[in-house]
C-alpha cells in the first residue's frame, strides 16, 4: 500500500508543479507561486518528516491492518 501512496503522491506533486508552471507561462506569471510553494513544501517535508499529501492520502486510503488487533511487533 505504501507504494500506492508513494506513486500517488508523486502524481500529484508532478500534476500541481505541471500545472503551475504551465498557468505561469500561459496566463500570468503570478502562477508560478504555485510550483514556489510546493518546492518549499517539499524542502519542510523533508526536514520535519510531514507532508500534507501524505496526511491527506493517509486519511483517504489506510493502510491494511492499521487498525488490526495485531501490533507492529507481532509480525
Amino acid at each position: 500500500m505504501m507504494n500506492q501512496k508513494r506513486r500517488m503522491h508523486d502524481a500529484i506533486v508532478g500534476v500541481v508543479v505541471t500545472a503551475g508552471v504551465a498557468l505561469g507561462h500561459y496566463v500570468s506569471a503570478h502562477w508560478l507561486i504555485l510550483p514556489a510553494v510546493i518546492g518549499v513544501t517539499l524542502i519542510q517535508s523533508g526536514l520535519t518528516g510531514f507532508c500534507p499529501v501524505y496526511f491527506v492520502l493517509d486519511r483517504l486510503m489506510p493502510s491494511d491492518g492499521s487498525a488490526g488487533s495485531a501490533g507492529c511487533c507481532a509480525k
